[in-house]
């Protein structure tokens, strides 16, 4: 039977595939209504749509009528969300189509569709309703070049309102003028009177209205019997005087409604009203503010139901936060989304086109019973992402075929990918309109074949390739005419493009087989190596890609790249760089060292990949080396230069993989495309060439990890070869047979490592312990040395012995890392450390860091971090004369009155002890020495530059060799230390008071020098305060002390008591003076308190020349004194007139003081004219003077005082 003739319905009959809005011929309206399937995800889209409808028709349950009145319809391209809106529509008006003679209404349709007989009449009970329906594409209702685009969608809302009502849509002004003739009852006397003036109807002519402007003023003018003139005025500014709101609309809306009654309803269905707004938030605001005005004017009789690509959160989403926020209201009067997904895509193919007939089902199933097991087998995927199912059984088998279950779903995600990837149009969909094109265009593809095939995938292409790119369907076209390629060879290039980008679809030789079986026992195997042979010839003409074994189809300019990939040249060490990479880096998780399982030391290992070294290599380190197919001596490397190899460097791990194609092939491919990629990728490309640059690097980042899991398989088979041996490994990972190969290794070539018979557990703790060793410990350890590793502290000890004959210098990281560590020792490092720790405790090493001898308790934390084992140097000890250990016990008991243990380290400790106590003290004595105030800074000085290399020395042999060499130095030294000892411990008193009363003295120093008694012993006190060695002298200074200062006070008291009488004779005068000018209180004590002042100064001071400048200012206080007296005594000047009373004002005239007459002081030294006197004239010469003098001052009637 053919395939054609098994369909209740001709399969090339033509369907509608793309539902438009405006498409409502009857014939169209008819086929939308018969063949609509009610899918699951439709069934729950219905039952909630007429369940809120209803809840506004009917007045008991319409709790709310100001609340929710619209609805947002949601769905991708081909959802069928645009034939949900439109089957809304019938629904809402249910009219009455007719069809080949038939007449049946909307509602009628559905009778068979809809099996719940609730749901049914909720239908039937909703369409009754007096509605007018509106369905519109908005797109295709909006004038882009009027208005602005603020009000965009209110002016579509009100151009099919106008259309509606029988205005003019187009001229939203001219609709204005009609609704207010219409509201008058005029509009058919305009109508009848344009016809009569221009021969013409008005609904013919009034979007020419312009050029019938003198017929519409005059219609206009006789309608509502007004002038001309007027009628002139209201057309001419008709357009610029008409305001359009969302409030005007709502009450035309409102008042067109009222006009039909309180039951009559209107809904707007608004197709694609998502993609009209994008992201624009004015129409958005427009949208809402028209829904909540809608709303709340007319009380849920109006409805707008809408469409989109997306829901409305996606709308909203693609929006600020800012303009988000103005968008809440919106919510409010839309209901929740329903979301159209095409999730039952298969129900609607299986219901419009697969349906078959009914006599030919039992065949049908009698075929599945036959080779239902064989289709089972046939129908299997390999590395899906997702589930591909075959057929269930055989009712399942009757609604599919040809097809198979597998192929709607995948045909979806073909649509979707290619879609999503740019290489067809964005009108290409993915649900049912196009799913339903590309099914039907396959099943007339196979109509004329006998049951028993299978619609192969190929078949599907040309139900899309009307919406390819050019440059994919160029590529696909070309390789048609290639005579290179047959008919089959295109067919597969077709199934690699429509599953280039279906990431759940691996285009491996398995799943190809599936998708281009076209019979239901076809064989696999035939069909297998068909097109295996295909994939060669397309490889070769670059219109597929390879990726392990996952094949891809290649555009145009991919192919174009794919070419220029291909001829990247590479070299041989790039090759071997990469392999090393990912061998050691990634199969081998960055493996650097060995552990071995014997004493649990790490062995570091230089890596090899085709003799190129991988990383840093280290001198000394062992060697791992792996030979790849890649290698140009590959084939070179049999067994038996396979094992001589492994003998080189001492002996060493040789891995040889096995031969395997796919490597190279993978490995060239990886690196040519990363540097093709990595060169080629910058900002100036087109984005198609960025987008295939993209593409490649992700799946060369798959082709990396194929390399990973192939190179981790051929490490697994590959041979081993370690130190001259082919290798009968153990284990299955490749780390496990790299550890087994590296046990043999450091087994077979450390031949030293037996020396280590005894491991210790936690060798670090042991260390600590060794240290910490007292004398019982060391006689121990001694005891114990041939059960401490004998052989390896032999050869430790050999070791420094030669390098002490060689004046070689031991560092211990060298001695660790480029001795010990190496073949053919092999020890781990804290064993080593341990055996050190031993030889220093027993006497035979000394340990140095900076040049100075580390201490025993330095030791531990200097070895065991690493930073510092860099400084670290050892050195074989040598040990102190006997002798000399004896001298310099004798010479300690000498200086410091105590013997010293006869021990050579402990006398090192008990010297250097001694001497620290000297050093402590000397520079304690240093601080007062050095301000000079005291003796012995010289001393001190030198004694510390003898003591302080004594106390650098880490070394007790080289301490005691110094020490006694410096025996005639120390032994002055102990002389010195006592003298400076005794005077800073016990006469540094006496000595302070002798410094402060010299000191003290100094003021008076020259009257007490011409003093017989004091002169003498204050010189004295000098003599002792700058002795170098004052120290037996110190004795005098109390008796020094106690004469000096008897005659210093004598001498102070006689001249003090002698100014304070002079002074005290000063005041008594100015007492007097004061008196007899009746002198009131302040000058009294402005007068007085000077003298008073300076008369305590000399009680209290200690110096003879500061008492007698007292005498001299109290001198001067007097004459300053009287002055003041005098002032105050002087007649008042006479008043100049001022701000005093009148003639008759009386005022008592204070007290006068008494008068005194003016002083005058007369020095007669200030007479003499010459030095001395030494005549007669001389003498009476001076007396003339001085008389005339005399005489002058008492004929001032002047006071004279004589000084």
């Amino acid at each position: 039977m053919l395939i054609e003739k098994l369909f209740e319905r001709d399969i090339f009959r033509p369907i509608n595939g793309v539902v438009k809005a405006d498409q409502l011929d009857n014939n169209s309206v008819w086929q939308e209504l018969d063949e609509f399937v009610i899918t699951r995800e439709l069934d729950r889209h219905f039952r909630k749509f007429f369940e809120w409808y209803l809840q506004a028709l009917e007045d008991g349950r319409n709790v709310d009528p100001t609340g929710k009145m619209a609805i947002w319809i949601s769905g991708f391209f081909g959802s069928g969300k645009s034939h949900f809106l439109k089957v809304l529509s019938y629904l809402l008006s249910n009219r009455t189509y007719t069809s080949d003679g038939q007449s049946r209404r909307a509602v009628e349709f559905f009778e068979s569709k809809i099996r719940d007989a609730t749901l049914f009449a909720d239908i039937k009970r909703a369409v009754v309703a007096d509605t007018d329906v509106v369905l519109f594409n908005i797109d295709s209702k909006a004038d882009h070049g009027s208005g602005t685009g603020r009000d965009l969608i209110l002016r579509v809302f009100l151009k099919v309102l106008n259309e509606l009502q029988g205005y003019s849509g187009d001229h939203p002004h001219i609709a204005h003028m009609e609704r207010y003739l219409d509201g008058k009852g005029k509009l058919k006397a305009f109508h009848a009177a344009f016809e009569r003036l221009t021969g013409t109807t008005w609904e013919n002519e009034r979007d020419a209205y312009q050029f019938n402007q003198d017929e519409v003023v005059k219609a206009l003018s006789e309608s509502l019997g007004q002038s001309e003139a007027a009628s002139i005025r209201w057309i001419e500014g008709a357009e610029g005087n008409f305001a359009l709101s969302v409030e005007n609309f709502c009450r035309w809306v409102n008042e067109y409604l009222d006009s039909k009654g309180p039951r009559h309803r209107i809904a707007f269905l608004v197709d694609e009203v998502g993609q009209f707004i994008g992201t624009d938030s004015h129409l958005m605001l427009n949208l809402q503010t028209i829904t909540e005005e809608l709303g709340t004017l007319c009380r849920r009789r109006a409805w707008v139901i809408v469409t989109s690509q997306e829901d409305m959160d996606t709308v909203l989403g693609d929006m600020s936060r800012t303009k988000k926020q103005d968008f809440s209201k919106i919510q409010g009067r839309f209901f929740p989304p329903l979301s159209l997904s095409s999730a039952n895509v298969d129900e609607v193919i299986q219901a419009r086109l697969l349906a078959k007939r009914p006599d030919v089902k039992d065949a049908l199933e009698a075929e599945f019973v036959a080779k239902g097991d064989i289709l089972k087998s046939q129908l299997t995927f390999k590395d899906c992402g997702m589930a591909f199912r075959p057929f269930k059984d055989k009712e399942d088998f009757v609604r599919n075929y040809p097809f198979a279950p597998y192929q709607f779903l995948l045909v979806q995600r073909i649509f979707e990918s290619i879609r999503k990837a740019g290489a067809t149009g964005l009108h290409l969909a993915r649900g049912e309109r196009s799913m339903l094109d590309a099914f039907q265009s396959a099943a007339k593809t196979v109509s004329a074949s006998e049951v028993g095939i299978l619609v192969p995938l190929y078949d599907f292409y040309p139900s899309i390739e009307s919406f390819l790119d050019t440059s994919v369907k160029k590529t696909i076209d070309q390789a048609g005419d290639n005579p290179g390629l047959g008919p089959f060879d295109v067919r597969l290039l077709q199934v690699l493009f429509l599953i280039r980008y279906v990431e759940e679809m691996k285009g491996n030789v398995d799943n190809l087989v599936t998708l281009c079986l076209d019979r239901i026992d076809g064989d696999r195997l035939a069909l297998r190596k068909q097109i295996v042979e295909s994939l060669g010839r397309l490889e070769s003409e670059t219109l597929i890609n390879r990726s392990g074994d996952v094949y891809f189809f290649l555009t145009n300019e991919e192919r174009d790249i794919n070419k220029e990939i291909k001829q990247v040249d590479l070299s041989s060490g790039e090759e071997a760089k990469l392999l090393g990479d990912i061998i050691f880096d990634e199969v081998l998780d960055g493996r650097r060292k060995h552990r071995y399982s014997v004493n649990s030391k790490d062995f570091e290992f230089n890596r090899r990949c085709d003799m190129f070294p991988v990383g840093n290599q280290r001198e000394g380190a062992l060697l791992v080396s792996v030979i790849t197919p890649l290698a140009d001596d590959y084939e070179s490397f049999d067994n038996a230069k396979s094992v001589l190899e492994s003998t080189a460097d001492g002996g060493c791990v040789l891995v040889r993989l096995g031969n395997d194609e796919k490597l190279g092939r993978e490995l060239r491919t990886y690196l040519q495309t990363e540097k093709y990629v990595s060169r080629k990728n910058d900002g100036t490309l087109p984005e198609s060439t960025k987008r295939i640059l993209n593409a490649c690097a992700a799946d060369n980042r798959d082709r990396r990890e194929r390399l990973i899991a192939l190179l981790a398989d051929m490490l697994s088979a590959a041979e081993y070869f370690a130190a001259g041996q082919l290798l009968k490994t153990r284990g299955a990972k490749p780390i496990e047979l790299l550890d087994d190969a590296m046990e043999y290794l450091v087994k077979n070539t450390f031949s030293k490592m037996g020396y280590l018979k005894r491991l210790v557990s936690e060798p670090l703790k042991e260390i600590q312990t060794v240290l910490r060793s007292n004398d019982v410990d060391k006689q121990t350890l001694e005891l114990q040395a041939g059960e401490n590793n004998p052989e390896a502290l032999d050869d430790l000890r050999e070791y420094l012995r030669l390098a002490s004959l060689k004046s070689q210098q031991v560092v211990l990281h060298d001695m660790i890392e480029k001795r010990y560590s190496l073949r053919p020792y092999g020890w781990p490092d804290e064993e080593l450390l341990l055996l050190l720790a031993r030889l220093v405790v027993l006497g035979e090493v000394t340990l140095s860091m900076d040049s100075a001898v580390l201490p025993i308790d330095k030791i531990y934390e200097a070895i065991t971090t690493p930073a510092k084992r860099r400084k670290v140097v050892v050195r074989r000890r040598e040990t102190a004369d006997p002798k000399a250990i004896q001298n310099a016990r004798a010479l300690g008991k000498e200086l410091f009155a105590e013997m010293g243990p006869d021990d050579e380290d402990a006398i090192g400790s008990f010297l250097q002890g001694k001497l620290r106590d000297w050093q402590t003290s000397l520079n304690a004595f240093k601080q007062l020495a050095d301000t000079g105030d005291y003796p012995g800074a010289k001393e001190i000085r030198d004694g510390l530059t003898l003591i302080n290399p004594l106390l650098n020395d880490r070394e007790s042999r080289k301490l005691i060799e110094r020490f006694n060499g410096l025996k005639a130095d120390l032994t002055d030294l102990a002389e010195e230390f006592d003298e400076l000892e005794h005077f800073y411990d016990r006469q540094k008193a006496t000595w302070e008071k002798l410094r402060k009363a010299y000191s003290a003295f100094q003021l008076n120093r020259l009257e007490l020098e011409r003093d017989e008694k004091a002169g003498p012993v204050l010189t004295r006190m000098g003599e002792i305060l700058s002795a170098r060695r004052p120290y037996g002298l110190v004795k005098e200074a109390e008796d020094l002390i106690a004469a000096v200062s008897a005659t210093n006070s004598l001498l102070l008291s006689s001249r003090r008591n002698e100014v304070i009488d002079k002074i005290d004779a000063l005041i008594a005068r100015l007492d007097k003076e004061l008196t007899a000018v009746r002198a009131d209180a302040s000058l009294r004590t402005v007068c007085v308190r000077p003298l008073e002042a300076l008369r305590e100064q000399v009680r209290a001071q200690e110096s003879l020349a500061h008492i007698t400048q007292a005498e001299s200012e109290a001198e001067k206080g007097y004459d300053s004194a009287i002055l003041r007296i005098e002032t105050f005594v002087a007649p008042p000047m006479p008043a100049t007139g001022g701000s005093g009373g009148g003639p008759g004002d009386q005022q008592t005239p204070p007290t006068p003081p008494a008068p005194i007459r003016k002083r005058r002081i007369v020095t007669p030294a200030k007479i003499m004219t010459t030095p001395y006197l030494e005549t007669p004239d001389d003498v009476n010469g001076f007396l003339d003077d001085l008389r005339q003098e005399l005489e002058t001052a008492l004929a001032n009637n002047e006071r004279i005082e004589i000084r």
